[in-house]
């Protein structure tokens, strides 16, 4: 599970729960007509920018942010010159039934296993590359979708509030529970936005080029598995996909 994602939306609705309750009654900030106007109107809204297959999508998208962990990079790096030594030592043939971390990973050694050349894995797992940063890449419109329509809609219910109190003006009782519209349809519009939408989708976009990073690193292992590349190499020509400090500590280690 990613505790980032999971400790900062939790954070701030910790937050902002605190703010609510330390002041006034929290029953105020309740009022079923703004929720009415802001999240049903949000969610027609953006169904109506996408279709019914990437809307719900989006949402299953969404729970990769919170429970999807790539490998980390030196252990991948390690896991497939691991694999290439079997390959080399045993053939690819020694491969099969191997456990292995990563499904996209398995699909590929499968490849290896049934014969395929390299030029045939290299097309398949590329494709299947562009399908899932496609996956990725829709879940991230729908939210940012998301995150433009709800303040729209928390206006759209600031303008209806002020309307039905401006027209009963004559009547004391009926302002209040319209400025409540009002008001409170801006700020969940704005708490909609800001608190789940966005970050939402800024995940899925930070996991679409992880994920694409990592499926790449796979792909170029996997094509030189198949040439017979020398598993020393394989390592060296993989370490250039960490990041700078880690590969001078894998750099250091070695000379040591």
């Amino acid at each position: 599970m990613d505790l980032a994602t999971l400790i900062g939306l939790a954070g701030a609705t910790l937050l902002i729960a605190s703010a609510v309750i330390l002041g006034v009654s929290p029953a105020v900030f309740i009022n079923p007509a703004s929720l009415l106007i802001v999240v049903g109107g949000t969610m027609f809204v953006v169904l109506a920018k996408f279709s019914v297959s990437q809307f719900l999508g989006a949402f299953k998208a969404a729970a990769r942010a919170f429970k999807f962990k790539l490998p980390e990079t030196q252990a991948s790096i390690e896991e497939l010159v691991d694999i290439a030594n079997v390959a080399r030592k045993e053939g690819v043939l020694g491969l099969e039934g191997r456990e292995i971390s990563s499904p996209f990973l398995s699909q590929g050694i499968q490849m290896l296993v049934d014969g395929q050349d390299s030029k045939t894995i290299k097309e398949l797992l590329n494709k299947e590359r562009l399908m899932t940063l496609d996956h990725n890449r829709s879940g991230a419109k729908v939210f940012t979708a998301m995150a433009d329509v709800a303040p729209a809609m928390g206006m759209i219910g600031t303008l209806i509030g002020l309307v039905q109190m401006l027209s009963n003006m004559e009547d004391p009782k009926s302002i209040g529970p319209a400025m409540a519209v009002a008001l409170l349809t801006t700020l969940y519009g704005a708490m909609i936005a800001t608190m789940f939408a966005t970050p939402i989708a800024d995940k899925l976009s930070l996991r679409m080029t992880e994920e694409a990073r990592m499926q790449s690193l796979y792909i170029d292992a996997l094509v030189a598995i198949q040439e017979g590349t020398n598993p020393r190499i394989i390592e060296q020509m993989l370490s250039s996909y960490l990041p700078p400090k880690e590969r001078e500590k894998v750099a250091e280690a070695e000379g040591a």
